[in-house]
């Protein structure tokens, strides 16, 4: 049997066994009146003008074909003058303190800009602004006036509390059509809303792992009716976290394979802090050769990867083969939420069985309507993700650094080098923080560089300028090429 008919029927026997003991949760849509009802926002004439658009009772969605002056917002900040010597001086917590006049001399020279907040006339507060390199808003979205409108549109209309949890009350008409949407986008059969990208991989690991309880003949599974988790070693945490509640139901197996080694997955017999790409390619053919379920994580490469924004399967066209994909709508959508883009059959195990989904609150409504304005902004400016790929390809030219991603893994040791080197380019204008354990293993500390379609070519010459003070491009270089082209 092949293993899309063999968990296909898996499935369907779990759902049978739900269906018996009348624990099949469903989702009802509450209808929330308004002027006009939700519907697709990808019919709604373009324009460059808002006025062109304001007729009575019609919804504005603006876009635009290249960068607009109010996108910066997304990669400035601006640091408190406590705050900022706070961070300078927590260096010397570690011994490698600096003086006071070097301290001051790179202030001077910073590319960022003092900036001064008068709350009180009495009392000014100095703020300092930098570009930020740790964000993940790639395409720019936050500030975008088409969201910003939907999202207000929505709060004056209908309020912000969501009023219970999706499967008691708190599941609208307009979370339906963003699943809709959003299936369309993954081409999948269904989707299902979390509140966060975290608690979709929650619920979806221990709705894996409740199939194996459903059927068990007796109190638990028998060891050979276990499920097998393959999962790579460096998987984000909430996947983790999530298949150690799949354990405890002591229906599953964990096996962690080294991260994209697929020789050491094809032995055993699928990445998040470093950027870099999964080998799709070789999985696929994997998941051929042992027909097993491929559950995809694609946090970072929605809307950044593929031409209509499809993420990591459709940039490698293996939509097909991927069985059920993970996302989040707090990265390059620039709002926030979780999604789980898969069959009928999966939406009702996942809602029925999984704890992160049943018992939190959903996402309120003003966030799913500026997340429907997102997607399909996200889709339709293209330049968006034409101008983040440029930016990649620029900091590849500026440093020799054979980077394949937005999110770029500058491992430099141990923590106190992290914090040295974050601290120099704290002062030098840019945001970037240092990553250390338990994110990471000890003395394997990095500086996590994150680029956005709206960083200038300028920004990537003054940072890398500054990288080049505090790390050698050519030892990074090695470190690539050592590990199988991690970043």
């Amino acid at each position: 049997m092949e293993t899309m008919n063999l968990w296909d029927s898996l499935v369907e026997e779990a759902l049978a066994k739900l269906k018996s003991l009348k624990l099949v949760r469903h989702l009802r849509p509450i209808h929330l009146p308004s002027d006009q009802q939700p519907k697709p926002i990808e019919n709604e004439p373009q324009s460059n003008s808002i006025s062109d658009q304001e007729e009575a009772g019609k919804e504005v969605f603006q876009m635009f074909d290249e960068m607009q002056q109010w996108e910066r917002s997304s990669v400035e900040v601006h640091i408190a003058e406590e705050t900022f010597q706070s961070w300078v001086c927590e260096i010397s917590t570690t011994g490698l303190g600096i003086d006071d006049k070097q301290l001051k001399e790179e202030e001077y020279n910073c590319y960022g800009e003092e900036v001064t907040a008068n709350e009180e006339e009495s009392h000014p507060q100095q703020f300092k602004k930098r570009i930020l390199f740790s964000g993940n808003d790639y395409l720019g979205l936050r500030s975008h006036p088409t969201i910003k409108r939907a999202a207000s549109k929505a709060a004056q209309e209908h309020g912000m509390g969501p009023r219970g949890s999706a499967l008691a009350c708190g599941y609208t008409n307009y979370h339906r059509l963003l699943e809709s949407c959003l299936a369309d986008l993954k081409k999948k059969e269904d989707c299902l809303l979390c509140p966060t990208g975290y608690a979709a991989n929650m619920a979806l690991m221990v709705s894996i792992g409740s199939i194996a309880s459903l059927l068990a003949v007796g109190s638990k599974p028998l060891e050979e009716d276990r499920i097998a988790i393959f999962s790579d070693a460096l998987n984000h945490s909430s996947i983790i976290d999530g298949i150690c509640l799949a354990e405890r139901q002591q229906s599953v197996e964990v096996f962690i394979y080294r991260h994209c080694d697929m020789s050491h997955l094809n032995a055993l017999f699928l990445f998040s802090m470093d950027g870099d790409f999964a080998p799709m390619v070789e999985i696929v053919k994997l998941r051929k050769k042992h027909q097993f379920l491929l559950v995809v994580d694609d946090a970072h490469g929605t809307f950044v990867c593929g031409e209509n924004g499809g993420g990591v399967a459709e940039e490698f066209n293996c939509e097909k083969e991927v069985d059920i994909c993970i996302g989040t709508l707090s990265k390059a959508t620039g709002c926030y939420g979780g999604f789980i883009a898969c069959s009928k059959s999966w939406k009702l195990i996942i809602q029925s069985r999984g704890r992160s989904f049943i018992f939190s609150t959903p996402m309120p409504v003003p966030d799913v309507v500026a997340a429907h304005a997102a997607v399909t902004v996200a889709k339709k400016e293209t330049w968006c993700r034409r101008e983040i790929w440029k930016r990649v390809q620029d900091f590849r030219v500026l440093t020799g650094i054979p980077i394949s991603s937005p999110i770029i893994s500058l491992i430099v040791g141990s923590e106190e080098k992290a914090l040295l080197a974050s601290q120099h380019l704290l002062t030098s204008g840019f945001y970037v923080i240092p990553i250390g354990p338990p994110a990471v293993p000890p003395n394997s500390c990095r500086l996590r560089v994150t680029l956005s379609a709206v960083h200038t070519m300028e920004d990537l010459k003054k940072l890398t300028t500054t990288l080049s003070q505090c790390i050698n491009f050519k030892d990074v270089d090695i470190q690539i090429s050592n590990k199988k082209a991690k970043l």
